[in-house]
Formats: structure tokens, C-alpha cells, sequence
């Protein structure tokens, strides 16, 4: 118990320190959009630009994002345990040898093929030769990003699994402030063109800002591929399970880029801005949690702790619902006030507002879902199990195509704006992918402490049932009152009566986390 409370009190220390410097990025990332939004509204522009970075960004998570965090870090946490540190630098160059040559490599046959990309892969719904060609040349750009990023990806997974996790919590503010340049400073100049140059620089800062944090711990580069290294092939192998599920989520994020080209002008670009809004506490809640708990997991796995590894999981599962929870219901309730508050403003008109806020309420269904599968995945990656995962995202992205492509016309046949059945589509998909992982990973650690568990979510279901009350009756007292009121009434009422009655219920993270806060503040 000791060790499990250790393990979980580690956890939370790290995920305090990634939250902080997620919300940061959030509100940065925020400041962005409003920029963006402000300057291109939901034109056929900035459709072309969402549509070009769809396959450099693809080509990242493919190659280097999440399919390599997932192998590395326990591989390399592993010789880092042993005290075999130069073993592990060996493993880190070969791999961020092979990343950046096999990126580099796809980027260039992409800038080649890009016009016939563009025509028939990314966006065969443009009919305008204009923003067809359009598209063509921001990819070009936005392909240098992709391998960038490769190499930033690799030095954030090296020093997490060094427990030191603030350099790499403000990456992603890095990126948003190169955003943020290209905007002020390019946009006026180059237009649309000015912005992909930002995200590269974007790029550039997120892995700058990590480089200092090797220093002093032992780094040293190799120039080697590796290619008969144990280890190199041991993250081989986790690797390409994970490779063909990280795939398939890209080539739904793709087919729906692709439906979306076909639909009514600003369908792309909504569906982007929804999806981020929904990722914003997502980000801050479960992808933090996940990021800081992976190293975690993986030590208690390498000892054979698996008491440990169930009380830490079951405790991090229980803290996630208790936060995206409340914040799935307050994205649906409040949805209409929230996009108008953040981007109704410049090129951004009610038109659009109605169209983001539309997806937003079918994304936000799946918040609670997206954030059970960051934490699930991890546990098993923690397990050295890429396999598991990946067949059920497999099974779960595949099946969202197919809602995709079904809900999309259903919605169109209702006469609703078909876009919001993409976003639909996702969120069931993201909740029978969660549902399947919660199952196994029941089985595979022999349970999950269920009574604790569900206790813990009986108390924040009921907080949760309140705080939707409350919002409701809120929303027709403020009718016709100011956006602002709305929305910022609504979040602190919604807040204080959920945290109120889930404290009177009995869940236990009401209590603790406050406590966790005023430590992180001392």
C-alpha cells in the first residue's frame, strides 16, 4: 500500500506539473484560434489550410507521435532502471536517426506527389481549381513541420521517461506561439501562406524549448542506425502494432476531411475548431494524467508490482471521469455562448457559430470516452502490450468510417448540417473503443478495485446530474443577457455546484484534489 500510495503521489506531482503547463498551451492554443478565426473566419482559405496540414500531421502521428512514445518510453525507461544510461542513449540516437530519415524521406515524396495528393487523397471535394492549387502549395510548406516534429517527439519522450516533464508541458505552447507570429507578423504579408510558415516555426520552438533539458543528464548522440541493436528492434516491434492502429485513426481523421471537403463551405473548418475545443480540457485533464502517469506504470510493471499498477490505475481512471465528466456536460450545455464568446468576432460571423457550435455538441459527447482511452492505452503500453490497444482502436476507428459515412447522410436526410454526423460518428467509436479496453484490461490485472471504483463514480455522477440542473435553469434566467454573462456565469455556477454536491456525495477526489492544488501553489 505504501508503494501504491508513493507511485500515485508521484503521479499526481508530475501530472501537476504537465496540467499546469497544458492549460498554459490552452490558453495560448485559445489566442490562436481567435487570431486565426478572426482573420479567415470559416472561409473556403482556411479550408485549404486545415485540408493541407491534415497529411503532414498524419504523417507525425504515424511515424513519430504517439506510436513511438508508446514503444520507446518503457523501452528506454527500462535501461534507465538498470542503470544502463548509455545503453539508453544508443537506443535514443538510433531511433531519432530513423526517424528523422524515414520522415524525411516521406515528405519528400509527398512535396512531389502533392497535386495528385490533394486531387484525389486529402481533398477530392474541392471543385475550385484556385483552392486546389492552394492547398498544393501550403502542403509543401506544411510538410517541413512533420519532420520537425519527429525528432521534437522523440527528445519529449526522453525526457519524460527522465521524470522531468515541465520543458516538455510548454512545447505545445512553443508551437501555438509560432501560430500566433505567423499571424501577426506573416498573415498581413503573405496571407494564408504567412500561417503555414508560422506552424513551422511553430515546429522549430517546440523541439528548442526541450533541447536544454538534456543538459546534465548524460546525453550523448550516436551517429547509428542501430539496425542490429536488440533494443532498436525491441521498439521495432512494440512499435508496428501501434504504427497500423495510430494509422487507422489517422485515415479516419482523413476520411473525414475528405466528407467534409464535400460539404457546405466552413464544414472543415468547424469541425476542426469543435474538435479543439472539445481537446482543450481533454488535453489539460487526460492527456496530462497520461503523460505523467506512463513512467509510473511502466516502473510498477518492470517489478512485477501489479497490485501496484491496479491501485494506481483504478485511482487515475476514477480522477479523470471525475474531471471531463462535468466538463463534457458543460461543453454540451454551454456550447452555444462558448464558441461565440471564444471566435465571434472579424471574419468570424453568427453563420459560423452556428456551425462549430453544431459539431461541438456531438463531440463533446465522447470527451469522457477520449479521456478512458488515453489513460487505458497507456496501461497497457506499460505492460509492454501495443498489441491489445491497437486491435480494438482497430476495430473502433474502422467502425467510425462506416458511422461516418452513414450518420453523415442520416443527418442530411433529417435536413440537419451533415458535419455534426462526423462528429457523432467519432464519439460513439471513442466510447466502444474505451468500453473495450476497460474490459481487458479488467481481465488482464485480474479486476480494478470495481467496489472503490464505482463508489468514487456513484458520488461524481451525482454531481454531475446536479451541475446539469443548475445549467439549465441558468441558461433561461440569462436569456437574452450578454454572451459573456452566459458563459462565464454558467462555468463557475456549473463548477461550484458539481464540486459541492460531489463533495456531500462522498467522492473522494473532491476532497483531495484542493489539497493537491494548494501543494503545487506552496
Amino acid at each position: 500500500m505504501d508503494s501504491s500510495a508513493s507511485a500515485q503521489s508521484q503521479i499526481a506531482r508530475a501530472a501537476g506539473v504537465v496540467m499546469a503547463g497544458f492549460v498554459l498551451s490552452n490558453i495560448t492554443g485559445l489566442v490562436k484560434w481567435v487570431l486565426v478565426s478572426r482573420a479567415f473566419g470559416t472561409s473556403a482559405e482556411i479550408d485549404a489550410f486545415n485540408a493541407a496540414n491534415r497529411l503532414p500531421e498524419m504523417l507525425f502521428y504515424i511515424m513519430a507521435g504517439g506510436a513511438l512514445a508508446s514503444a520507446f518510453v518503457p523501452t528506454f525507461t527500462g535501461f534507465l532502471a538498470q542503470g544502463q544510461r548509455e545503453r539508453a542513449w544508443h537506443l535514443a540516437s538510433a531511433v531519432g536517426n530513423l526517424v528523422f530519415l524515414t520522415l524525411g524521406l516521406a515528405a519528400a515524396v509527398s512535396a512531389v506527389a502533392a497535386p495528385w495528393l490533394v486531387r484525389n487523397v486529402v481533398a477530392p471535394g474541392f471543385t475550385d481549381p484556385a483552392q486546389i492549387a492552394l492547398t498544393v502549395s501550403l502542403l509543401r510548406v506544411l510538410l517541413l513541420s512533420a519532420v520537425i516534429f519527429g525528432l521534437s517527439g522523440l527528445v519529449m519522450g526522453v525526457l519524460n521517461a527522465e521524470q522531468h516533464f515541465l520543458l516538455p508541458a510548454l512545447a505545445p505552447t512553443m508551437l501555438w506561439l509560432g501560430w500566433i507570429l505567423g499571424v501577426l507578423l506573416l498573415v498581413p504579408r503573405w496571407g494564408i501562406h504567412g500561417l503555414a510558415w508560422g506552424v513551422v516555426l511553430g515546429a522549430a520552438m517546440h523541439l528548442g524549448v526541450q533541447l536544454p533539458g538534456l543538459l546534465g543528464r548524460g546525453a550523448r548522440y550516436v551517429p547509428t542506425l542501430g539496425l542490429g541493436d536488440p533494443a532498436v528492434r525491441e521498439v521495432g516491434r512494440l512499435m508496428a502494432p501501434r504504427l497500423v492502429g495510430v494509422a487507422v485513426v489517422q485515415i479516419n481523421f482523413l476520411v473525414n476531411t475528405i466528407l467534409a471537403s464535400g460539404m457546405p463551405e466552413g464544414s472543415l473548418t468547424a469541425i476542426n475548431y469543435a474538435f479543439f475545443i472539445m481537446l482543450m480540457p481533454q488535453v489539460v485533464i487526460a492527456q496530462a494524467v497520461a503523460i505523467a502517469a506512463l513512467p509510473t506504470f511502466s516502473a510498477q510493471a518492470a517489478r512485477g508490482e501489479m497490485g501496484a499498477l491496479r491501485a494506481s490505475l483504478a485511482t487515475t481512471l476514477r480522477g479523470v471521469v471525475f474531471l471531463s465528466l462535468p466538463a463534457s456536460l458543460g461543453l454540451t450545455l454551454l456550447r452555444r455562448p462558448v464558441v461565440s464568446l471564444l471566435f465571434e468576432r472579424g471574419a468570424f460571423d453568427a453563420r459560423s457559430t452556428d456551425l462549430v457550435a453544431w459539431a461541438l455538441l456531438w463531440y463533446a459527447a465522447g470527451l469522457v470516452g477520449h479521456a478512458l482511452v488515453e489513460i487505458l492505452s497507456r496501461a497497457f503500453y506499460a505492460l509492454k502490450d501495443t498489441r491489445t490497444p491497437v486491435v480494438v482502436g482497430t476495430a473502433a476507428m474502422s467502425l467510425n468510417v462506416v458511422l461516418s459515412l452513414a450518420l453523415a447522410a442520416l443527418f442530411q436526410r433529417l435536413g440537419w448540417a451533415p458535419h455534426g454526423g462526423l462528429a457523432l460518428a467519432n464519439s460513439v467509436a471513442t466510447w466502444l473503443e474505451a468500453a473495450g479496453l476497460l474490459l481487458l484490461m479488467r481481465q488482464r490485472l485480474g479486476g480494478l478495485e470495481g467496489a472503490r471504483l464505482g463508489r468514487g463514480l456513484a458520488a461524481t455522477a451525482l454531481g454531475a446530474a446536479a451541475m446539469t440542473g443548475a445549467l439549465v435553469l441558468w441558461l433561461e434566467m440569462v436569456s437574452g443577457e450578454p454572451t459573456w454573462v452566459a458563459t462565464l456565469g454558467g462555468v463557475a455556477l456549473g463548477a461550484g455546484v458539481f464540486w459541492g454536491i460531489s463533495l456531500i456525495s462522498g467522492a473522494p477526489e473532491a476532497r483531495e484534489l484542493p489539497r493537491l492544488v494548494l501543494e503545487r501553489v506552496r
